[in-house]
């Protein structure tokens, strides 16, 4: 018999003994009672602030006047020529982006598990770079790189390539290609992530056997690693999907408006009085949900990918000469597109000038000051802190008590907790942040929450519920790597519940938690579909939206947002840093739908 199956079964025995051996109903009822109440107390905090705001887009959408049920402004959506090319292009630029990632993260991410070569682990940290720039500011970057004045067309000028008269816009006017490619390149690192975590748990046996039985090379991918690997592909490529089909401030930074998401946001004026916008954010609602079942399912049922190692893992192949280049090669030209937007925010925000010309001309550290001192910025940094800073307690809070009922207390039905948690990973922020809007209309029962006279309490809750699935994340997997034995035997000790989880559990899942808890602060700080919706006051902007309402300002305007996008691109490099240290390539789990 295993270890495992042996402590299964004396743990299983310990549990019916302590059953047995109580003596009346209360003692069985105490047990069980404060778990109950934590459990009653989550499900009710998901009610209110998941469950409600989608019920307030369907009742929104689905009935009339009357409150009768109809499906008359669903099917408008679709017979509206403006709101048909809306969702048109929207599921064209998420499928193209997600081809776009695809592309750049399957290959890297089997070279990188496969084979040994020249600054891998440079170029490996390299390409998480684009994590630490909302896609949004790297809008300003990319203009500045390939719009109608921009260097590169300034470079082929000089080249004698193309004439001023006949240069060409590479950002096809800031439209669907500008938006899918500043997308991909934000969101390929998630898709690594995943399929790096995937391909660390093959057991390698399985690719000895195949190659004893004369399956190599490519065939050997395609036979025996890509089914392994497919449900941390999809669950990635799902989560990518949803991310890009839902993204609000690159198409609103590239003027980009014929897309669902950006026709939402123009309607948050008429909420009050026009259908519409409910019935477009029920079809980005019904879109997410059946791609989230199908993950879950699909990941639920063929699990194998991700199920510990049979064997010892494999040491990686040292390529040397040409192919050794070669890889190294591919990883550095991704790595490198990956950071060129920060590249260019960087020369925006540090430069004199930079208009037609290949580089910026001259250097300065004003920007860099009017981003700090600027009236609009001090305040919405001030704000940030605040509200990621209460959604980051809201989020441990929660967080901890789901993993801890799940993994611990396993009440009937508390499985499905964990299920919710991670719910907001396939409800938009676009969809959640209409929904709250939507419930705190007056007149209804939670209007003296309405984010027009202070969203402060709406953001916390609205960061804290985003960023949930993360923290729930990462305390489950400190919680599956610590063993219970320790628990247990403090608590035949005599220690009390409350002191074994203050004692033993939280300092052995201490380090999950802070990876998990900075993941969520440094996101929150820079929640954008959330913050352009519920903040409409510039005394409650935070960062995000000042970076936005900077950016379509004239003059020094668009440096300024570039400045700040560059103390946040530090601020959020040096979390993702922590995080990396903390959990290695378990942080691709913090990503998964």
């Amino acid at each position: 018999m295993s270890c495992t199956r042996r402590r299964g079964r004396l743990a299983g025995a310990r549990r019916w003994d302590d059953i047995a051996g109580m003596r009346s109903c209360s003692q069985l009822m105490g047990r069980w009672f404060w778990p109950g109440l934590a459990t009653a107390g989550v499900a009710l905090f998901f009610a209110l602030f998941l469950g409600l705001p989608l019920v307030e887009v369907l009742r929104g959408g689905l009935l009339d006047e009357h409150g009768r049920l109809t499906l008359t402004w669903l099917a408008e959506v679709f017979r509206n020529p403006l709101y048909r090319e809306g969702l048109v292009n929207t599921s064209l630029l998420a499928v193209v982006a997600t081809g776009f990632t695809l592309l750049l993260a399957l290959p890297l991410a089997w070279l990188g598990d496969r084979f040994d070569f020249p600054g891998k682990k440079l170029f490996s940290a390299a390409l998480l770079a684009p994590l630490v720039l909302p896609p949004f500011v790297g809008a300003l970057g990319i203009q500045k790189l390939l719009g109608p004045t921009g260097a590169l067309n300034q470079l082929l000028c000089q080249l004698g390539v193309i004439t001023p008269a006949s240069a060409p816009d590479w950002l096809g006017g800031g439209g669907f290609w500008a938006v899918a490619a500043v997308e991909a390149l934000h969101l390929y690192p998630i898709l690594y992530l995943n399929v790096a975590a995937a391909l660390a748990n093959v057991d390698p046996a399985l690719r000895e056997a195949a190659a004893n039985l004369g399956c190599t090379g490519f065939r050997q991918f395609r036979r025996i690693t890509l089914p392994l690997i497919l449900p941390g592909v999809f669950a990635g490529g799902t989560l990518v999907f949803i991310w890009s089909l839902t993204e609000l401030g690159t198409p609103l930074m590239f003027g980009y408006n014929r897309v669902t998401p950006v026709q939402i946001f123009n309607g948050i004026l008429e909420i009050g009085d026009n259908p519409f916008p409910f019935a477009l954010v029920i079809v980005l609602l019904a879109v997410t949900a059946l791609l989230y079942l199908l993950a879950r399912w699909t990941v639920g049922r063929h699990g194998y990918a991700t199920s510990g190692k049979a064997g010892g893992a494999a040491a990686p192949e040292r390529l040397r000469g040409g192919r050794a280049w070669l890889a190294s090669g591919a990883f550095a030209v991704v790595a490198l597109a990956g950071v060129l937007p920060h590249l260019a925010v960087i020369g925006l925000a540090f430069s004199n000038q930079w208009y037609n010309r290949v580089f910026p001309a001259g250097w300065t550290l004003e920007h860099a000051r009017a981003a700090l001192g600027h009236d609009l910025v001090v305040p919405s940094i001030v704000n940030s802190v605040h509200y990621a800073g209460g959604a980051l307690l809201l989020a441990m809070a929660a967080g901890v008590l789901v993993a801890w009922l799940t993994e611990r207390v396993r009440l009937p039905g508390a499985g499905l907790l964990d299920s919710l948690a991670m719910l907001p990973l396939a409800v938009p922020g676009l969809v959640l942040a209409f929904g709250y809007l939507a419930m705190t209309r007056p007149g209804r029962w939670l209007d003296f929450l309405d984010p027009i006279a202070n969203p402060t309490v709406l953001l916390i809750i609205a960061y804290a519920v985003r960023r949930l699935p993360y923290v729930v994340r990462a305390a489950v997997a400190g919680l599956r790597q610590c063993s219970i034995t320790l628990e247990e035997a403090a608590a035949c000790l005599g220690a009390r519940p409350a002191t074994v989880f203050r004692r033993i559990t939280l300092p052995l899942i201490a380090a999950n938690l802070i990876a998990g808890g900075v993941l969520a602060f440094s996101f929150a700080m820079l929640e954008v579909s959330d913050s352009l919706l519920l903040a409409q006051r510039a005394v409650y902007f935070p960062i995000t939206k000042a970076i936005y309402e900077l950016s379509m300002l004239l003059g020094q305007g668009p440096a300024i947002a570039a400045a700040l996008g560059v103390w946040t691109m530090l601020f959020l490099g040096a979390t993702l840093l922590l995080a990396t240290a903390l959990l290695g390539k378990r942080l691709g789990a913090l990503f998964r739908a």
